[in-house]
C-alpha cells in the first residue's frame, strides 16, 4: 500500500508543478473505445443519415410513422389507434420522439464537434454544412414540439436539467444559423475543398457547397412561410428565399443510401429494415394509405372532381379490385369490403380480415419510398414552388402564384418519373404526353388566374410532399387549423379532410385537435419534470396546445 500511495503522491505533486500536465495525461491515456478527435469527414455521413433514419432507427422517417396519421397520409389497419385519434406521445413511451433524440444526440454533439474542428482546421465548408444541418434540425424540432430546450444550454454535458424557451426564440436562432452557414459556405481558401467535402457528403450533395446554400435558403423560406397567421408575415420574404433556393430536381436535398445489403445503410422504410411491416404499438398494427389521399388521387375529391391523377400508381397501392381506396381514422380496414382493402406499401394483399403485415424478402414489388435504396427527400424543388405559389397568392400576385403552382406540379411529376419509377407497371408509366394532358386540364391547372384558389395550391403541395414531407404538411395543416375555410369563401382549404371527432378523437384531448408532440419521455419526463411542469407539459392535453407559429 505504501508503494501505491507514494506513486499517486508523486503524480499529484507533478501535476502541481508541471504546466499543462493534465493535457499530457489525456494524451497518454486516450479513450480506449474511441479517439478523442476523429476526422470530421468521418462525422458527416452519420449526421446526414440522422436527418432521415439512421442505423439506430432514429430520424424524421421514424416520427413520420406517427405524424403521418395526424395529416392522414396513412392510418392504422385496425380501430382505436392512438395516433389516428390525434393523441400525443404516450406518457411512458418514446413514440414520435425520434427527432428529439437525433437532434440532441445523433446530430447534437457530433455536429457541434464537426463545426468546432472544422473551424480549427480551416474547413469552412464543413462548418457551413454543420450550421445548415443545425438550422434545419432546430426548425424541425420546434415545429414538432413547440417549446424546446434553450439552445444556449442544449449541449452542456455537465448539466442535468435544462430550461425551455418559446418557439419564437428558436425561429430567430434558426435564421441566425442560416446566415452563419451561408457565410461559411461562401468562404474559399484555407482547407476548403469540394473534393474533401465530398468525402463526408457522398450521400447528400457530394461536396457541392452551392447546393448546400440552396438548401439553407429553403430552410429560411420555410421559416417565413410558416408565419402566415401573423401580422408580421411577409410574403416577399418567402418569395425572395424561394427564388434563391432549390430550383431543379437535380438540386433536391435528399438523403441517399449505399444499400449494400445491410440494414444500416438502407432506407428506413425499405423491407430490409422492416420498420413498416412491424409497426405494432399496443393494439395498433400496420399502416395503409388513407381515404383522403386515395380520393385526391382517384378524382373523388371535389377540388379535382373526376380527374384521375397519373401519379397515383407511383405513390399508392391498388386493391384486389384494381382501384385506389384508403382507410379512415379509427375505422381500420375491416369496414371496407375485402376487395377494396389496399395492399400494404410493400405490395401485400389484404383480402381477408387478418392484416397481412408480411415484410417481403426483397423489394421487387416495392415502389416510391419503400425500396431499400429509395432516397429520402428533405426539401424538394416542388415544395419550394408551392411555398412561392402560396406567398404570391396571399400577396395578390395571382400570375406568379399560378406559374409557381404549375411548375410545382411539373417538378413533382419529373421527380417521380426520374427517381421513383422502379417497379411501376409498364402500362401505367407516366409519359410526357400523359403529364402534358394532366397539366392542360383546367380542373387541375386553371386556365385563368381568377380561377386559382388556395385549395389548389395546398392540396397539390400535400400530394407532392406525400409521406416524406409529412412533418411540413403537418405545419401547413396546423396553420389552417386542419379544416379552415379560405377567407371570403365557403371552400375548405383542405377540401375533403375530415378531422376525427367524438369517440374517434382521443379522450385526453378534451375535444381539441393535436397541435404538438410532447418532449421525449426518456430524457425530459424522467430528468427534467420540473421544467415541464413550468410550461404545462405535465397536463394530459398538452399536445393540444397550439404552437406559436400558427397563432396570430
Amino acid at each position: 500500500m505504501k508503494k501505491i500511495f507514494l506513486s499517486i503522491s508523486i503524480v499529484a505533486a507533478a501535476m502541481l508543478v508541471l504546466p499543462g500536465c493534465d493535457k499530457q495525461i489525456d494524451d497518454a491515456y486516450a479513450n480506449p473505445n474511441a479517439d478523442v478527435k476523429v476526422p470530421i469527414e468521418q462525422l458527416l455521413p452519420g449526421i446526414i443519415s440522422s436527418m432521415s433514419g439512421n442505423s439506430a432507427g432514429h430520424g424524421t422517417l421514424n416520427d413520420i410513422r406517427f405524424v403521418g396519421k395526424y395529416v392522414q397520409n396513412f392510418l392504422f389497419c385496425n380501430a382505436n389507434g392512438d395516433y389516428d385519434r390525434m393523441s400525443g406521445t404516450r406518457t411512458t413511451s418514446d413514440n414520435a420522439a425520434s427527432v428529439w433524440r437525433t437532434h440532441f444526440y445523433d446530430i447534437g454533439q457530433n455536429c457541434a464537434k464537426m463545426i468546432q474542428w472544422g473551424a480549427e482546421e480551416g474547413k469552412w465548408d464543413y462548418v457551413g454544412v454543420g450550421k445548415a444541418i443545425q438550422a434545419w434540425s432546430w426548425l424541425t424540432l420546434t415545429d414538432l414540439h413547440g417549446d424546446v430546450i434553450n439552445p444556449a444550454e442544449a449541449l452542456n454535458t455537465s448539466a442535468l436539467t435544462f430550461s425551455y424557451v418559446t418557439q419564437d426564440v428558436i425561429y430567430s436562432y434558426v435564421r441566425q444559423l442560416c446566415r452563419e452557414s451561408l457565410e461559411n459556405l461562401s468562404k474559399t481558401g484555407d482547407a476548403v475543398s469540394p473534393a474533401n467535402l465530398a468525402l463526408g457528403d457522398a450521400y447528400f450533395y457530394n461536396g457541392d457547397a452551392n447546393k448546400w446554400k440552396k438548401f439553407v435558403y429553403g430552410v429560411m423560406a420555410r421559416s417565413f412561410n410558416h408565419l402566415t397567421n401573423k401580422s408580421s408575415y411577409n410574403a416577399d420574404s418567402v418569395i425572395h428565399y424561394c427564388n434563391l433556393s432549390i430550383a431543379t430536381n437535380a438540386e433536391n436535398a435528399s438523403v441517399k443510401y449505399a444499400s449494400t445489403g445491410i440494414s444500416g445503410n438502407t432506407n428506413f422504410y425499405g423491407p430490409l429494415r422492416g420498420n413498416l411491416g412491424s409497426v405494432s404499438i399496443g393494439t395498433e398494427t400496420a399502416i395503409r394509405q388513407s381515404a383522403f389521399i386515395a380520393d385526391l388521387e382517384s378524382g373523388l375529391n371535389i377540388s379535382f372532381a373526376g380527374v384521375v391523377d397519373p401519379r397515383a400508381v407511383y405513390l399508392l397501392r391498388k386493391n384486389a379490385a384494381g382501384t385506389f381506396k384508403g382507410l379512415s381514422p379509427n375505422k381500420g380496414q375491416n369496414v371496407l369490403a375485402p376487395n377494396d382493402r389496399p395492399e400494404s406499401f410493400f405490395g401485400a394483399s389484404q383480402v381477408s380480415n387478418t392484416v397481412n403485415n408480411a415484410t417481403p424478402g426483397n423489394d421487387n414489388n416495392c415502389r416510391y419510398l419503400f425500396r431499400n435504396n429509395s432516397e429520402t427527400p428533405i426539401i424538394t424543388a416542388a415544395e419550394i414552388q408551392f411555398m412561392k405559389a402560396e406567398a404570391a397568392y396571399r400577396k395578390g400576385d395571382k400570375a406568379t402564384a399560378l406559374a409557381a403552382y404549375t411548375l410545382g406540379i411539373s417538378l413533382n411529376f419529373d421527380m417521380l418519373t426520374s427517381t421513383y419509377n422502379t417497379n411501376v407497371p409498364p402500362a401505367e408509366v407516366i409519359t410526357p404526353a400523359i403529364k402534358a394532358s394532366f397539366l392542360a386540364n383546367p380542373l387541375v391547372v386553371p386556365a385563368t388566374t381568377a380561377d386559382l384558389n388556395l385549395s389548389h395550391i395546398m392540396l397539390q403541395k400535400y400530394i407532392a410532399l406525400y409521406i416524406h414531407g409529412a412533418i411540413e404538411t403537418w405545419v401547413d395543416m396546423r396553420r389552417y387549423h386542419y379544416d379552415d375555410f379560405e377567407s371570403g369563401t365557403n371552400r375548405q382549404v383542405y377540401t375533403g379532410f375530415v378531422v376525427p371527432s367524438g369517440s374517434d378523437l382521443y379522450p385526453d384531448n378534451n375535444s381539441k385537435r393535436v397541435n404538438r408532440i410532447r418532449p421525449r419521455y426518456n430524457s425530459e419526463y424522467v430528468w427534467n419534470l420540473n421544467e415541464l411542469r413550468r410550461i404545462g407539459a405535465d397536463k394530459l392535453d398538452y399536445h393540444t396546445v397550439e404552437c406559436w407559429f400558427s397563432q396570430p
